[in-house]
């Protein structure tokens, strides 16, 4: 395969986000969802609980492309257009984006979000990490997270949570083995690693590739987890790759009670494979 071609201008992905936020706030393209936040100490890690409202708009326009076969995608909304990446991934504002400035790293041509990740995905990837410290996640698979079958990875900005950290769960990456109670691959990232053979290293390491099934991957420039999955939701509580780095979305306040009362850790081992993290590519 090709290397992709690199179209992103440096230094300009950020001033186009954020200009791009404020047109298409203003058009009603972008539809943020309203959240109440609660943090939930957890072992030295600060969770953060996010109570999402007014999730009918998202659940309509879900119902409505479903039945339609519709790819939002193909074509997209050119309102929540923020760059050309490479000629294989454009930029996309979320639509219905929980986070501020959250951003979409979409496929020009239809690939299966549940299909492994390319070294065109990581040289796109790649691009718009160098532009503004982020946090970056891929749910692969509807059992993962994802909520649209056209491959796309995702961008937040960094720090997600309230600590200085990149993630909450970052005080936990610093053991070796990582303290985490689920089966797990991890990698720290040197300045300049390419991300995509430590890619391959973490799905072999939890034998993705010998038995192909759903997954989270989390990326900052600092370190790469990947956590296969057994399950879409434990207790009614979904989960996607937001919430393997500290930060939990729930529906309601029935179900932020279900997180309090369980625990995070539960929940995020409930929806995992049973096993022990894996440290590779050191």
């Amino acid at each position: 395969m090709a290397e992709a071609k690199i179209l992103l201008e440096r230094g300009t992905l950020w001033r186009a986000a954020v200009e791009r936020t404020r047109a298409a706030l203003l058009c009603g393209a972008l539809q943020p969802i309203a959240t109440e936040c609660e943090a939930l100490p957890v072992d030295g890690a600060d969770f953060v609980v996010r109570i999402l409202t007014h999730l009918g708009r998202k659940h309509d326009a879900l119902v409505v492309q479903h039945r339609e076969g519709r790819d939002p995608f193909l074509p997209y909304d050119e309102d929540l257009f923020v760059a050309e990446v490479s000629d294989t991934h454009v930029c996309l504002l979320n639509k219905f984006n929980v986070l501020d400035h959250h951003l979409l790293l979409v496929t020009r041509d239809f690939e299966e979000q549940e299909s492994p990740l390319t070294r065109a995905d990581f040289a796109a990837l790649a691009a718009c990490m160098a532009e503004f410290d982020a946090f970056a996640f891929y749910n692969a698979g509807h059992v993962a997270g994802a909520s649209q079958p056209h491959k796309h990875l995702q961008l937040v900005p960094a720090p997600i949570g309230p600590g200085p950290e990149r993630t909450p769960i970052d005080p936990w990456l610093e053991a070796s083995p990582p303290k985490l109670p689920f089966r797990c691959a991890f990698a720290r990232l040197g300045k300049g690693d390419d991300r995509f053979p430590v890619y391959g290293e973490l799905a072999r390491a939890v034998e993705l590739d010998r038995a192909p099934r759903p997954y989270n991957l989390l990326v900052t420039r600092d370190w790469m987890l990947l956590v296969p999955r057994s399950r879409a939701s434990f207790k009614g509580v979904f989960v996607n790759a937001l919430g393997f780095a500290g930060g939990l979305l729930v529906g309601s306040r029935e179900q932020l009670s279900v997180v309090r009362d369980l625990g995070p850790l539960t929940i995020l081992r409930a929806v995992a494979e049973p096993g022990v993290p894996r440290r590779v590519a050191e």
